[in-house]
């Protein structure tokens, strides 16, 4: 079984790969999903491929899971709640925004399980 937990484990990284790598190629498309409060435009989208690359990264090769899942899935909330919530307050981007919402809060469960699971959580005794 140790065998699935590897396989689930790298199937889960591959798409924050994809994801992270669409931020650069569509960044000038993306750059309209940044909330208007936040200053930086761009450098947001440029920024959040960056750790979406690396989160997939550490996760894949299951270095470093237990703080790459939990900064992976504070950044999947903060998704839902700048991006998707708001969204369903738009009748004509209410669907759209329910289907990201529930993906991205699926995708936090899998990223805090993952640094549960991966994560050395354990207390080294020396």
């Amino acid at each position: 079984m140790d065998i699935l937990k590897h396989i689930g484990r790298i199937i889960f990284a591959i798409p924050f790969l994809v994801f992270g790598i669409n931020h650069f190629i569509y960044a000038k498309m993306m750059v309209g999903l940044v909330p208007s409060f936040v200053p930086g435009g761009i450098f947001w989208v440029y920024a959040v491929g960056v750790g979406l690359i690396a989160a997939s990264i550490s996760i894949a090769i299951n270095k470093m899971v237990k703080i790459s899942g939990l900064l992976l899935a504070l950044l999947l909330l903060s998704f839902d709640l700048t991006i998707h919530l708001p969204g369903l307050g738009n009748p004509q981007t209410a669907q759209m925004a329910m289907g990201g919402l529930l993906k991205d809060t699926a995708l936090l469960g899998g990223a805090i399980m993952a640094s549960a699971f991966f994560g050395n959580w354990e207390k080294k005794s020396f």
